[in-house]
């Protein structure tokens, strides 16, 4: 039997986990190191050379994605078709299950699944139902609650009732959430797990059944797994020690949504004849970046022991940069990403890596300005995303009663009783007299037509646009947006959807307030309109369909937890402070630090080639200015990998790497000088204290008779030169 084309482009532990004996065996593959390749060529050996049947294999992974490729990948290797192979989704595995023995598991045959989406809608009925107010109970809330209660394996009727408001009302819509399902037949995606693990668990002839047919069982990204996935892999795998799976500890980064690192612990206690494999070669990154990731992650505790390596060499030294602030730092990255396009460098071989999605804007904005396509992964860019858009039709809407867009996009945004019978009458009442829908509201309101409820809502809608607009007159524009946010109730609107990424969203609108801030009235050379109509048209600007598509050659710009299993030639991990990365919720817990470093591990371990590293002296993120520390993470990485990047120079091997770049490094610029009495259209005259950099880089520091001192950028400072 000719096993060549299986074993030969394995290194040796690769070979060593693949033409193991059949048994329990955990494979910690580290990021690079080929696990793909170890599942598919495992399996395939167990077909060819051990001569189990397709049908007897069973593998799972996390997205579909992974499993078609999985599949075509041994297709492509046995040369053969692989239909009765079961491999799949946690969810489309435990769907098939359900499918196959829906009366065992207690379903009717024609069981319908939700995604999401429909379970949200069903949710938000049904808190109505219950007389419940849904800005007290949000209904996304209810959902985070409801699936991980499932994800643990706990139904409400295991559930004791407390004494605890919330606890008691959670229980309740729980109850009535399951008595909804059941009656009419629905499964959510947190109910199909826990549903199949019923099924095995309670059905012991079926549990025979699948144990015996399934001869060899294998799990990807092992370290992902929750609670109940784990049980059901157990089940399915009692006294057969026929558990083959691959994962690793160090890349754990998904514990805010239900993953159990301990799992990867307690395999080793659960299956006590198991045979543990290292997968340490690495085929990804240079020896320099894989050092320092080791370095890093080495500070985890409990960790079961890997050390990535190359056989490639090197390659050049992590680099350090210590930007001024955020905008320095995006001005930065993208005359980095400039200069790797210049040299040939594909744009999709570029990625900024960030830890909170607010940080996007200062890079979307500065790579507009440089005209570099690029797009965001696995998200919305900042000027698309939901509650941007809500604050901005807010905003949309003082400026101009008439826009109708955004009248109906917020009139019951947050939730404020206006129901779809009323919103419908009013845009059949606008269409039939040609008015806005503003417009048309205060004719309805006239006519007396609606209940009194409904009346007493529209009212209280249209009073607090007039009371936005009226109290925001005579603010500045940031503080315009600010009150804006904050009235409007949409800050406390996703401050209650703290379970469903509530804290970021408030966070993106901090960040549109620093926007605001920021943005420069006095560049623009349009005649006629106001700072809020300027920004505004900004916003519009630098939405919509100027991102690039996913095939197109442009930028990567992602959160690090997108970028898992991602890899590119030159990557920038930015915004490495205290407070951001780590963040501030994880600097006082132990586990929730840990997995920040993991996180880190993650990131760095994404590029091939080259590694940037930046931080800021200041930013202002989220609305507020502070002075952070450098991360942590940058102070456990050894000087000697690391090259820290200066504005007029670079020196290797930095004494103390980490602190603040010292300023005054030029006295005179083509235009400028010390002492240089200069004036600026919004902050009016000042004089020239300090001037760094070049090119895009170049800055100024000016002591202003009205503001005080600022730092400017010198390309969009438009300064005025004055005479002494």
């Amino acid at each position: 039997m000719d096993v060549t084309s299986i074993i030969n482009p394995l290194n040796n532990a690769q070979r060593q986990a693949v033409t193991a004996p059949s048994q329990a065996m955990l494979v910690l593959a580290g990021a690079g190191s080929g696990k793909t390749r170890v599942l598919v060529h495992r399996i395939a050996w167990q077909i060819q050379v051990e001569e189990i049947p397709a049908h007897s294999i069973l593998a799972v992974t996390f997205t579909n994605k992974a499993a078609k490729e999985m599949r075509n990948r041994i297709e492509t290797l046995l040369k053969m078709p692989t239909q009765n192979l079961w491999i799949g989704t946690f969810h489309g595995i435990a769907h098939r299950l359900l499918r196959r023995h829906p009366q065992q598991a207690k379903l009717p045959d024609t069981f319908q699944v939700m995604d999401s989406g429909d379970q949200l809608r069903v949710i938000k009925r049904l808190i109505n139902t219950l007389n419940l107010d849904d800005t007290k109970w949000p209904p996304r809330e209810s959902q985070w609650y409801i699936n991980a209660q499932k994800d643990e394996g706990i139904r409400a009727r295991h559930m004791i009732e407390t004494a605890d408001l919330y606890q008691r009302q959670m229980l309740k819509i729980y109850k009535a959430y399951e008595e909804l399902c059941d009656r009419s037949g629905l499964v959510d995606f947190a109910e199909l797990l826990l549903r199949a693990h019923e099924l095995l668990r309670d059905n012991q002839d079926i549990l025979d059944f699948y144990q015996q047919r399934f001869k060899q069982v294998h799990v990807d990204e092992f370290q992902d797994t929750n609670t109940i996935q784990y049980a059901w892999l157990r089940l399915l795998t009692d006294g057969k020690d026929n558990l083959f799976v691959v994962g690793d500890d160090d890349q754990s980064i998904y514990g805010w949504r239900g993953a159990k690192i301990e799992n990867i612990y307690s395999f080793q206690k659960h299956y006590p004849n198991h045979q543990v494999i290292k997968l340490e070669q690495n085929y990804r990154s240079t020896g320099t970046i894989l050092k320092a990731a080791n370095t890093i992650i080495a500070n985890n505790a409990g960790r079961m022991g890997k050390e990535l390596w190359t056989d490639t060499g090197d390659g050049d030294p992590c680099s350090l940069y210590a930007a001024f602030n955020e905008q320095d730092e995006a001005y930065f990255v993208v005359e980095r990403i400039r200069a790797w396009i210049s040299e040939g460098g594909a744009r999709s071989d570029a990625a900024i890596l960030y830890r909170s999605n607010a940080q996007s804007r200062q890079f979307e904005e500065k790579l507009m300005a440089a005209a570099i396509s690029y797009r965001v992964y696995g998200g919305l860019r900042f000027f698309d995303r939901a509650e941007i858009k809500n604050a901005l039709a807010y905003l949309r809407l003082i400026a101009n009663r008439n826009d109708d867009a955004s009248f109906e996009r917020i009139i019951n945004t947050p939730t404020r009783g206006i129901g779809t019978k009323t919103i419908d009458d009013i845009r059949h009442l606008a269409r039939d007299q040609s008015l806005s829908l503003w417009g048309a509201a205060i004719v309805l309101i006239n006519q007396r037509t609606m209940s009194q409820r409904a009346t007493n809502a529209l009212i209280n809608f249209l009073e607090l646009i007039k009371a936005l607009t009226k109290e925001t007159s005579d603010l500045e524009l940031y503080e315009k947006v600010k009150f804006v946010v904050e009235k409007s109730g949409l800050i406390e609107l996703y401050q209650k959807e703290k379970m469903d990424k509530g804290d970021e969203k408030v966070e993106n609108l901090e960040e549109l307030v620093n926007a605001a801030r920021l943005f420069d009235f006095d560049r623009e050379n349009e005649e006629g309109m106001s700072e809020l109509d300027m920004f505004l048209t900004h916003a519009a600007l630098e939405s919509g369909d100027n991102q690039g598509d996913d095939f197109d050659d442009c930028v990567q710009l992602m959160t690090i937890h997108s970028a898992k299993g991602l890899e590119f030639k030159i990557v920038f991990l930015v915004g490495m402070e205290e407070n951001l990365f780590p963040s501030q919720q994880s600097v006082d817990d132990v586990g929730r630090l840990e997995e920040e470093r993991r996180l880190c591990y993650v990131g760095m371990t994404r590029a091939m080639q080259h590694l940037y590293l930046t931080y800021a002296e200041s930013r202002r993120l989220y609305g507020r200015e502070s002075y952070p520390r450098p991360s942590r993470f940058l102070r456990e990485i050894p000087p000697e990998l690391i090259q820290e990047v200066r504005i007029r120079a670079t020196i290797n091997h930095p004494i103390t790497p980490l602190n603040p770049i010292k300023k005054g490094s030029l006295e005179t610029t083509g235009t400028y000088k010390l002492g240089q009495r200069v004036s600026h259209a919004k902050f009016g005259e000042g004089i020239v204290l300090q001037i760094e950099g070049i090119g895009a880089q170049e800055r100024v520091q000016i002591n202003f008779k009205a503001v005080g001192v600022k730092w400017l950028m010198l390309a969009y400072a438009n300064l005025e030169t004055l005479q002494s």
